[in-house]
């Protein structure tokens, strides 16, 4: 399957079980997903649906039983680790709700941190942290951020690889009203440039601006 070809993500029958005692639980089972470069697709579901293991399989940071999960035609799982890494820091952002910043390192040194691993140039600094309003902040450790400001961090540092894709879990969750457009702002930004834009969320502010809405329940996608 060629690239150009491919949808930007794409994900066919993945499951995924967790074993609590004798117990086994099906937190995903058989579920297919694909996102469109330029499309925002938004995921929703109770809590406990599989949101956040489906994002940390599409994201190559957990391997499904089985299915597959390809990123412009590559092929994300049943590859090693390393493998997995090096695939998602040239081509994934991933914003989580436990965020995605290094603690000893500022705002900046973070942004710029993620651009080297994902061995890209397009952006300066300034300007991905001026896009979420923390040009003020990049000298600022993670610590010293409220949790708004923690949150556009996160945002910035997923974006600052300049994604083909782009997976956030409830990226506005902290957020004021204001911050919650200007961030909602962004990913149509990214969107209409060619990212594919996948959010998993609560939110009835970001599922209208999705292009398209997928609800998951007990695993499977619902009909």
């Amino acid at each position: 399957m060629s690239s150009q070809s491919a949808a930007a993500l794409d994900a066919h029958q993945l499951y995924r079980f967790f074993r609590a005692d004798d117990e086994e639980v099906l937190a995903l089972r058989g579920v297919s997903i694909s996102v469109e470069a330029g499309e925002i697709v938004a995921v929703v579901g109770p809590s406990g649906s599989g949101k956040s293991t489906l994002l940390s399989c599409l994201a190559g940071l957990d391997e499904p039983a089985a299915g597959t999960v390809r990123v412009g035609g590559r092929r994300m799982t049943g590859r090693s680790e390393s493998m997995r890494a090096s695939l998602r820091a040239e081509h994934v952002g991933v914003l989580f709700q436990g965020g995605n910043l290094i603690e000893h390192l500022t705002i900046a040194q973070n942004v710029r941190l993620a651009r080297h691993l994902g061995n890209k140039r397009h952006d300066a600094d300034s300007t991905i942290l001026d896009g979420v309003g923390l040009l003020p902040r990049a000298a600022a450790y993670p610590a010293e951020l409220s949790g708004g400001e923690s949150a556009r961090a996160g945002l910035a540092v997923a974006l600052s690889n300049d994604p083909d894709v782009l997976l956030a879990d409830e990226p506005t969750g902290e957020l004021d009203g204001e911050t919650e457009q200007r961030v909602l702002a962004l990913f149509r930004d990214r969107a209409d440039r060619g990212c594919a834009v996948l959010l998993v969320t609560h939110s009835p502010n970001v599922t209208a601006v999705a292009d398209r809405v997928v609800a998951l329940s007990d695993g499977l996608v619902a009909p």
